[in-house]
């Protein structure tokens, strides 16, 4: 490691990491994994690190490998065709279709719900989304240090609270586990594991990777080896704490059911748990600062996906789609938190493969030489598999293919069976690729 990457940057870039990681969603997923998993807690935790967790690391040193510059271009080594629809997909999860409706109903949920009567809930939950994304166009469309202010102060206090609540959820825990739910009653470590897509890390991990590479090569690093080990130890010091707080939220979770309840959603039992320990004045603290920081996300958020469109669409201005889409993002907020989350799993379940075997592949992109077919024949056996799993994920189950797919496919029936098929199309491809290029190869002579 060069001198010129001090090992206090690297601390202060693994916090700025876990702060572009960690949005007040991340708080609720854990929490329902542990409220529904129960006695398979643990189990189903280890499958939510691994897609929460180990995943987006190996998405940000991935990146760093890649020496690509954008996410555009690194999904181009399939083709380009694929680069931008892959890109656009990405964006748009991360951006307005899921990601930033859901900062606006999490933080609705959390902070200001519990104090609404529940006849005036959907009427909240408006007039609260109006004011929510309103500042969001405010601050975007304005460059503002009252945004680095929320950002500096209210996400290390949401970490102390969260520190303080689960120190106080150990020594004084809410209850014993329960049984699970039945959906965690077999194979919780690969139900945790999909349950992992709903961070959609692996997916913002292609984004931050570049962030964090920009911020080191700012820093004087220049060569390939530099940049990788400041952003792999970046990412470790994101990992750890992002893995020590989802494993402790998970038993917060499986520990409340016995005193409140199964309840809908992670945002509900968060509040219920805070109001539980601390009373009204914990819930208020709680509201102030998960609003804050949900609002810190959006704000970023849609600054990315503007950048990228403007430059992308260059017809629409940068104000123009921060206006846009703030405005489409409320109005999806308010189908509400499990509503949103329901619409957004099929998508996530297509799309994750993909990412994931994108990363792989750019971790072995040395191995075969970067050759263009191992892409290819990898991501498009890939996304054969996981529509079927978005079809089902859906509700739209097509039950002679999954009776197929169930019997030649390992893994399939627990949302893996796209492994085998990826590793099928990288060799097939590798193999096209020689014998096209040696085209003797393979020929019986005699």
């Amino acid at each position: 490691m060069s001198n010129k990457i001090s090992f206090s940057f690297l601390i202060i870039l693994g916090f700025m990491l876990f702060a572009l990681f960690f949005g007040a969603g991340n708080l609720i997923f854990p929490v329902m994994l542990g409220q529904t998993a129960g006695t398979n807690t643990w189990a189903a935790n280890a499958g939510f690190i691994v897609t929460g967790v180990g995943l987006p690391l190996l998405g940000i040193i991935a990146v760093g490998i890649s020496g690509k510059s954008d996410v555009q271009s690194l999904a181009s080594r399939v083709h380009p065709s694929f680069g931008l629809i892959f890109t656009v997909v990405l964006y748009l999860s991360i951006g307005p279709l899921f990601a930033i409706p859901r900062v606006g109903t999490v933080s609705y949920e959390i902070g200001f719900k519990p104090f609404i009567p529940e006849e005036n809930t959907v009427l909240g939950l408006l007039i609260y989304t109006m004011i929510f994304f309103g500042l969001t166009v405010l601050f975007s469309l304005k460059s503002s240090k009252i945004v680095d202010i929320v950002g500096k102060f209210l996400t290390p206090m949401l970490l102390l609270f969260i520190a303080i609540m689960i120190i106080t959820a150990f020594l004084n825990p809410l209850g014993q586990f329960q049984a699970p739910a039945e959906y965690y009653t077999n194979n919780a470590f690969f139900k945790g594991f999909k349950e992992g897509y709903l961070t959609m890390d692996v997916l913002a991990a292609f984004v931050f990777g570049i962030i964090v590479i920009n911020a080191v090569k700012e820093k004087g690093a220049s060569s390939k080896k530099e940049i990788i080990m400041a952003v792999t130890k970046a990412g470790v010091i994101a990992a750890a704490l992002l893995g020590i707080i989802y494993t402790s939220l998970s038993y917060i979770g499986a520990s409340s059911v016995d005193s409140l309840g199964l309840l809908d959603n992670g945002g509900a039992v968060l509040a219920s748990v805070s109001n539980h320990y601390f009373g009204s004045y914990g819930s208020i603290l709680l509201s102030l600062i998960v609003t804050g920081a949900c609002l810190t996300t959006s704000i970023g958020l849609i600054t990315s996906c503007s950048s990228y469109f403007s430059k992308l669409l260059p017809s629409m201005s940068y104000n123009k789609l921060v206006i846009i889409f703030s405005v489409f993002a409320a109005g999806l907020a308010n189908f509400g938190l499990n509503e949103l989350i329901a619409i957004s799993v099929p998508v996530l379940v297509a799309i994750y493969p993909l990412a994931i075997c994108l990363m792989t592949l750019t971790f072995l992109h040395p191995l075969f030489k970067g050759k263009k077919e191992v892409y290819q024949g990898s991501i498009l056996l890939t996304l054969v598999v996981a529509i079927f799993d978005g079809l089902n994920a859906a509700g739209m189950a097509i039950a002679p293919i999954n009776n197929l797919f169930t019997t030649i496919l390992p893994m399939y029936e627990v949302g893996l069976g796209w492994i085998a098929p990826a590793i099928v199309g990288a060799i097939c491809g590798y193999i096209f690729c020689v014998l096209r290029k040696n085209p003797t190869r393979g020929r019986i002579t005699y």
